[in-house]
């Protein structure tokens, strides 16, 4: 006859699998958030309630063959001061905006002067960007 009393049994789930697991997922988390959006600037963006091309004032534009258009007008850049300023005082608008357009094959120092003639006039300017999301 065996007497042997049984020993009590405390009921313990194991664990060493779940830290396993756990460090598993973390590791995978911090890959997958530094690959999501490696380039993205975080910037404050302004809100508008409407929509901002009812503030298109003067539209500058610099195609691929480096020739300046205010509207549809092409001008030579040293009468782009003078072309912008004509068509500002014919908008007449409170806040005037010059909206830059420039192609891909545009110089950086021909958008530079149309940002400097802009300023020399106290007008604020935007740059015009395709919108990659669709």
């Amino acid at each position: 006859m065996n007497i042997r009393r049984r020993q009590a049994h405390d009921p313990q789930g194991h664990s060493s699998a779940l830290n396993d697991i756990l460090f598993i997922l973390l590791l995978f988390f911090l890959i997958i958030s530094t690959l999501a959006n490696p380039n993205v600037v975080k910037l404050s963006i302004p809100k508008a309630k409407s929509d901002t091309k009812a503030k298109q004032t003067v539209v500058v534009s610099v195609n691929d063959k480096q020739e300046f258009f205010v509207g549809t007008t092409m001008v030579a850049v040293d009468s782009l001061k003078s072309s912008i300023s004509a068509a500002i005082a014919k908008s007449q608008d409170v806040e005037p905006t010059v909206v830059i357009n420039a192609d891909k094959q545009a110089t950086a120092d021909n958008i530079v002067a149309i940002m400097r003639a802009a300023h020399d006039l106290q007008l604020r300017t935007v740059l015009a960007v395709e919108n990659n999301s669709r």
